[in-house]
This record gives structure tokens, sequence and C-alpha cells, in this order.
């Protein structure tokens, strides 16, 4: 194996040593090479960002725990794109949404399923109850066992990561 002077260089190793095996496992994760190619090259963007020490032990361990995170995220967001669309089914209207307005919905509840994803259990179910079921303070409070205080406090964590995206957006 060549010297690895730069982070450039270490990839660029590791993938002509290592992208036939990681399309190859990509594959038959996915069931499709397209898909697979998409997230090999996914998998060596990230990689290049993220500097990996010299030298890398095992790089297949490496480049498969970054591969399964891309895995995970790409079928986190067929589920959400799958229940979008499921929404859109039942609406009444017949006019279907433009591509773009499709993509940027996507790109919304992809943003709002990760910032449930950061929040502590109690306050994630506080905040899909009062957004979703449009229950009160109260009611919530009752249902999650707690006191109405701790519902606030709830809520507030929940509307301090949905700031933290509206930031993120500007």
């Amino acid at each position: 194996m060549p010297s690895l002077t730069s982070p450039p260089d270490i990839v660029d190793t590791l993938y002509s040593s290592h992208h036939g095996w990681l399309h190859n496992w990509l594959w038959r994760k996915l069931g499709c090479s397209d898909g697979a190619a998409d997230l090999a090259h996914d998998t060596f963007l990230r990689l290049l960002k993220a500097r990996p020490p010299e030298p890398l032990r095992e790089p297949r361990a490496y480049l498969s725990t970054i591969a399964n995170g891309l895995l995970v995220n790409h079928w986190r967001r067929l589920a959400v794109e799958r229940a979008y669309l499921e929404a859109l089914a039942v609406q009444e209207h017949d006019v279907a949404p433009s591509p773009e307005t499709h993509a940027l919905a996507i790109e919304a509840l992809m943003q709002v399923d990760q910032m449930l994803g950061r929040l502590p259990l109690k306050a994630r179910t506080a905040f899909l109850l009062s957004q979703v079921e449009g229950l009160t303070y109260a009611a919530i409070a009752e249902q999650l066992e707690v006191s109405e205080r701790m519902v606030k406090k709830y809520m507030a964590q929940a509307m301090l990561q949905c700031l933290l995206i509206s930031d993120a957006d500007n």
C-alpha cells in the first residue's frame, strides 16, 4: 500500500481498494445498483469531509459504518416520503403538488423527523400530541402522567429545536 500523506490520498487509496466491495455490499442491502452507487459515492464524500485517522486499521469496517448510517437515512427518507404520499392520497382535491413542492415538502418533513429524533421521548410525545392531535397541555399532562409545567418544559425543548431548524435555513 502506498504511503498516505494527506486525507485526499487516503480517500483515493481507499476508493481504489474498496469501492467495488462497498458498492456490492450496498447493492445487497438495497437491491438496486444505482442506489448502491449513489450511497457509495456519498460514503466517500463523507469520508473526504471527515478526514479519517491515519492509518485506518479496519478500512472496510470504517466504510461500512459510514455507509450504514447513510443507508439508515435513505430508508428513513423513503418512509417519510411514503407517509407523505399516503397523506396526499387521502386528500379530497385532485391537484397534485409540483415536483418542486414535493421535494420541498419531503425535505421539510425530514428536518422535522430529525428534530423529533433529537428530543427525549416525553418531549417528542408532548409535541406530537399538541401539534398533531391538538391536545391541550392539561390533556397531555394527564396522558403522560406529568405536571402541566413539565409539558411546558417539553414544549419549550421542542420549540427550541424548531427554531434551530429555522435558523439553519436562513
